[in-house]
């Protein structure tokens, strides 16, 4: 797809101002700042998704964090979740690097963008419902972007996989009634609204399903990367790297093979 079109998204969402609650948090965090970036400029914003225009694999978060993506400017930059994230990424092949610490520090993703159902981050990291419905029009506009390139999404946590499926709909791919419970290792199949069959099948897409070339969408949860989760070893790396495997095959990308 032209990059243009996604480009002009990113602008588009980095000025919204339409939740006066999540507007007041984003811009105080940025104010006061934590003690360890008083040195940094937050960014303050709310944060556009990050990777190449033709990406064949969506990860699909939450919301940025307080000192980490509305610091930093980009998805799951700068934080701990970030590190668990961009760690096995890179691990699995899927990232230039493994750490992310700022806009241009040479982080690259491959046939990955990564964004979220809420773009500004909320105080104690939970958006309201109506800040998720709200938003909700942004996720669309970019899954319908991506839509000639997509194959497989890797959604983050249960807040996530609630607030997307509503997108997948409204983008053009059908879902299941009733919709999917969200589970870790979830393996769901949308199908283009448009022709194929009536509606979304739930299947088991892993074991090199490959890529249909249907325009349907290979759907796959997994645990959030917040420190809650990785803290207590609900979501070890490896589960993580699991997941990411997976759903580079229903992408139809390359992995580099699991050490040890």
């Amino acid at each position: 797809m032209d990059g243009s079109a996604l480009e002009e998204l990113d602008e588009r969402i980095a000025g919204c101002r339409a939740c006066p609650r999540l507007v007041a948090w984003r811009e105080e965090v940025a104010r006061t700042r934590r003690a360890a970036f008083t040195d940094w400029t937050y960014w303050g914003r709310p944060v556009p998704g990050f990777g190449p225009p033709d990406a064949s694999l969506l990860i699909l978060g939450l919301a940025p964090a307080a000192h980490g993506g509305n610091r930093t400017g980009r998805m799951f930059t700068g934080d701990r979740s970030g590190d668990v994230l961009y760690g096995a990424l890179h691990e699995v092949g899927l990232a230039s690097q493994a750490r992310a610490e700022r806009i241009g520090d040479g982080l690259e993703l491959y046939g990955v963008r990564i964004t979220s159902p809420v773009h500004c981050a909320p105080p104690a990291n939970k958006p309201t419902p109506g800040e998720r419905d709200t938003c909700r029009p942004w996720l669309v506009r970019e899954l319908t972007l991506l839509r000639p390139s997509l194959r497989a999404v890797v959604v983050l946590g249960a807040f996530g996989w609630q607030a997307a499926l509503p997108a997948f709909t409204a983008a053009g791919w059908t879902v299941p009634r009733p919709r999917p419970p969200f589970a870790h290792g979830a393996h769901v199949r949308l199908h283009r609204a448009e022709g194929g069959e009536p509606s979304g099948s739930r299947e088991d897409l892993g074991g090199g399903a490959g890529v249909p070339g249907d325009g349907s969408l290979a759907l796959h949860g997994c645990f959030h990367v917040s420190q809650r989760n990785t803290f207590t070893g609900r979501l070890t790396p490896a589960m993580l790297r699991e997941v990411l495997r997976t759903a580079a095959t229903s992408a139809g990308l390359p992995t580099t093979p699991p050490t040890g």
